[in-house]
């Protein structure tokens, strides 16, 4: 089962979950009580779950044409940059949340 590794601030509150290939990277955040906004419920109509992916970028699906232009949207925008209820997992990848907004935490700890 590929593995996503959802990076924090302070890397001793990384947290690494197996997901299950096709899976997006929002589903394996939801299923995982990882805190990712995404105010469209995950329909590419908003950028609220933007990630940067840090490793493994070849491991996810290719980004298709209304996710690149959706992008162009997103606070924050890098080269490694992907809307989380897009990016489709094949392998192993470690992403970043990047909004300040969207504090890393898992939402069952306070």
């Amino acid at each position: 089962m590929p593995k996503v590794t959802f990076l924090a601030s302070d890397p001793n509150d990384n947290v690494t979950v197996e997901a299950e290939a096709g899976d997006t990277i929002l589903d394996v955040a939801f299923d995982h009580d990882i805190d990712l906004e995404h105010n469209c419920g995950g329909s590419c109509a908003c950028t609220t779950c933007h990630v940067i992916v840090k490793e493994g970028m070849d491991h996810l699906s290719e980004m298709e044409e209304e996710e690149e232009d959706r992008l162009d949207m997103a606070e924050g925008l890098t080269l490694t940059s992907r809307l989380a209820c897009q990016a489709e997992i094949k392998g192993d990848c470690a992403v970043e949340i990047p909004s300040p907004l969207q504090a890393f935490r898992r939402a069952t700890q306070h």
